[in-house]
């Protein structure tokens, strides 16, 4: 017998690596709940008889598409040998104010409890980020995991948020302070569901792939460039190729990136976020997370180029192309430059550590640094202001 699993040893120390395999299932569709419903019916996996499902979906999304409630309802009477729908449909709010509602997730609990929805089930949500986000939450929480699959409904969640595996509500008026990290079962980015998206919603969610070019990928970044004024008009010849291919970025990084639960202090797709969170909140969550990462991506550029070296051309090229996206707009949040600071600090809380912002050198060449020129951050906010016509307000 080893000496560590001796009875007579008072003292033994076990320090065992290991992993758990995870799959990842992301489909993209032209109509998943029509011609191509075999994309959806596909993710799901029945234990015995017909699969269980309890539909969720966003009352925003439901209002702009008044089809939609009745579209998936009839995916459930077409295939009443495979599908079992777990009570009615249930409709949440959209928009930010459900992730700061508490009794979004207590009555969702409620009703997972009530309809026996065990592991074995699924939760299929549609909707916008922020309810992929809350539903996700109190699936991930019920039974300590019920499988999610997420259709989401906006171009950020289909080309960014809706491929993590980070489910979130806000707690003390704080982005994302209460969530979890789980896997979701599967993630259908359907095309036909950006259709009543509206127009500064659609162009929002091209941040992210701004964000994720400039990290990975400076050729992906230049044809975004090249295509963005297309993609601003709504064009989805430019915007679902940049779309699909944002997404998979996100999906390389989660599934080879090496710390899909941000257990290391690096949060490397953050970019232009802590920025981003502040103003959100600032506003009082108004300010949507597509337009204020825009902000923040455009506040990071100015500050590489002042303290990292990026090249002044390639900052211009970044904030002009946020510009050719319709991206880059006054907010008077904006002028609360010493409010808007304090998110540094919220960031490294947030972090759980010492301070680690993204930063770039150059289009495709990321860094990490621990340390920032407060009056040099205070210089690039003061430059976006007077480039988008914002008159700071005064020191408090």
């Amino acid at each position: 017998m080893p000496q560590d699993l001796d009875p007579a040893n008072a003292s033994a120390r076990f320090d065992v690596d290991f992993s758990v395999p995870f799959r990842h299932r992301l489909r993209f569709t032209a109509d998943a709940l029509g011609d191509d419903e075999q994309a959806l019916l596909g993710v799901f996996e029945p234990a015995e008889g017909r699969v269980r499902v309890m539909p969720v979906i966003d009352g925003g999304v439901a209002d702009g598409e008044p089809d939609l409630v009745d579209r998936v309802t009839d995916l459930f009477d077409r295939h009443p040998d495979r599908l079992e729908q777990v009570g009615g449909i249930v409709r949440v709010d959209g928009g930010e104010g459900v992730k700061n509602d508490p009794a979004v997730v207590e009555n969702l609990l409620s009703r997972l409890n009530k309809l026996d929805v065990d592991r074995r089930n699924y939760v299929l949500v549609i909707g916008g980020g922020a309810v992929l986000d809350a539903v996700g939450y109190a699936a991930a929480v019920a039974h300590r995991g019920v499988r999610l699959v997420r259709m989401p409904t906006t171009t950020l969640a289909q080309d960014d948020s809706g491929i993590g595996v980070k489910n979130a509500v806000n707690l003390f008026s704080k982005k994302n302070w209460k969530g979890t990290f789980a896997v979701p079962w599967a993630v259908i980015n359907d095309a036909k569901l950006l259709e009543s998206l509206p127009d500064g919603a659609f162009r929002a969610g091209f941040s992210e792939a701004v964000k994720v070019f400039l990290l990975k990928d400076a050729d992906a970044f230049g044809r975004l460039c090249r295509d963005a004024k297309r993609i601003a008009q709504r064009d989805m010849r430019a915007a679902l190729p940049v779309i699909k291919e944002s997404a998979l970025w996100h999906l390389r990084h989660i599934t080879e990136g090496g710390d899909p639960f941000e257990a290391l202090e690096a949060r490397p797709l953050d970019f232009g976020h802590w920025s981003a969170h502040k103003l959100e909140a600032m506003t009082d969550f108004s300010l949507s997370h597509g337009d204020a990462v825009a902000i923040g991506l455009a506040i990071d550029c100015l500050y590489s180029r002042r303290v990292l070296g990026l090249p002044p051309r390639d900052c211009e090229r970044i904030l002009g192309c946020l510009d050719d996206l319709r991206l880059l707009a006054s907010h008077p949040a904006l002028a609360r430059t010493e409010e808007l600071m304090d998110g540094l600090e919220e960031f490294r809380q947030h972090l759980g550590g010492r301070l680690t912002i993204t930063l770039i050198r150059e289009p495709g060449d990321p860094v990490d640094v621990h340390e920032i020129d407060d009056e040099a951050m205070l210089a690039s906010i003061r430059e976006l202001q007077e480039r988008v016509g914002v008159e700071a307000a005064a020191t408090r």
